[in-house]
C-alpha cells in the first residue's frame, strides 16, 4: 500500500486555502452585518419620520382647536357686549321717561305712590319687584304715544301703575287697560313678561273703583301715611 506523503509546500497551500476561506467568510459576515445595520437604520429613520409627522399632525389639530375655541370666545364676548349695549340703551330710554309731572295735585299723588313703592312696598301680587321707575310721556315712530307713570319690574313681570289725584273719570278704566296694549308695542323687549295694571289715587269714585276691579286692575289707595293695595280679580295682561 502506497503512503501519502505531505510536503511542506502542500501544508502551506492547505493553510492558505483555509485562510482564504476564512477571509471570504468574514467578508460575507461583515457584508451581511452592514446590510442588516443599513436596514435597521432605514427602519429607524422611517419610524422617526412617521413619529414626527404624527406629532406635527397632532400639534396642527391642537392649534386648530385652540384657534376655534378662541374664535368662539371672541364671538361670545362680542355678543355679550352687544347685549350689554342694548340693555344700557334700553335702561337709558326708560330713565329718560322719568320726568314731567302734571299739575301740582297730580305731582303730589305720583310722588306719594312712587315713594311708597320705591322705599319698601315692593312685594305685590305674590312676588317681589326689583326696580321701581317713574316715567314721562313717550312718543315712538312706530308705536303708540302713551304715558306710564310708574313701572315695577322684575324678571317675570311688569306692573304699570297709572296715578291720579282723583280717580273719578268714567272712561279711566279703559285708559288704564289700553296701557297694556301700548306697552307691548312700545317695549317689545318685555314681550315674554306678564303685565299687571294698577290704578293709584288719593281718592276713588266708587263706580271707577268697582269697574277697575271687575276688569282685573289693582287698586292702590292712600290711607293715612301708608299705601293700601286691593288686587281682587287681578288679571295678567
Amino acid at each position: 500500500m502506497e503512503k501519502k506523503v505531505h510536503t511542506f509546500e502542500s501544508v502551506w497551500a492547505t493553510l492558505d486555502r483555509i485562510s482564504a476561506d476564512f477571509d471570504k467568510r468574514m467578508a460575507e459576515l461583515r457584508e451581511e452585518a452592514e446590510k442588516r445595520n443599513a436596514e435597521f437604520q432605514a427602519e429607524a429613520e422611517r419610524r422617526n419620520a412617521e413619529a414626527r409627522a404624527e406629532a406635527e399632525r397632532r400639534n396642527a389639530e391642537l392649534q386648530a382647536e385652540a384657534e376655534r375655541r378662541n374664535a368662539e370666545a371672541e364671538k361670545r364676548r362680542a355678543e355679550d357686549e352687544k347685549r350689554k349695549a342694548e340693555a344700557d340703551k334700553e335702561y337709558k330710554r326708560l330713565c329718560e321717561m322719568i320726568g314731567g309731572m302734571g299739575n301740582s295735585n297730580g305731582a303730589f299723588a305720583e310722588e306719594f305712590f312712587y315713594n311708597a313703592l320705591y322705599n319698601g312696598q315692593r312685594n305685590l301680587f305674590g312676588q317681589h319687584f326689583d326696580d321701581v321707575m317713574r316715567s314721562s310721556k313717550v312718543t315712538f315712530n312706530k308705536g303708540y304715544e302713551d304715558e306710564y307713570d310708574i313701572l315695577l319690574v322684575n324678571g317675570q313681570a311688569v306692573c304699570i301703575v297709572e296715578v291720579k289725584y282723583k280717580a273719578d273719570g268714567s272712561d279711566l278704566p279703559k285708559k288704564v287697560l289700553r296701557k297694556a296694549q301700548t306697552f307691548r308695542v312700545n317695549f317689545p323687549k318685555y314681550d315674554d313678561k306678564a303685565i299687571y295694571l294698577a290704578l293709584a289715587s288719593l281718592s276713588f269714585h266708587p263706580i271707577t273703583e268697582k269697574v277697575c276691579k271687575e276688569n282685573g286692575i289693582a287698586i292702590m289707595k292712600q290711607v293715612g301715611d301708608t299705601m293700601v293695595v286691593s288686587d281682587e280679580n287681578l288679571k295678567v295682561f
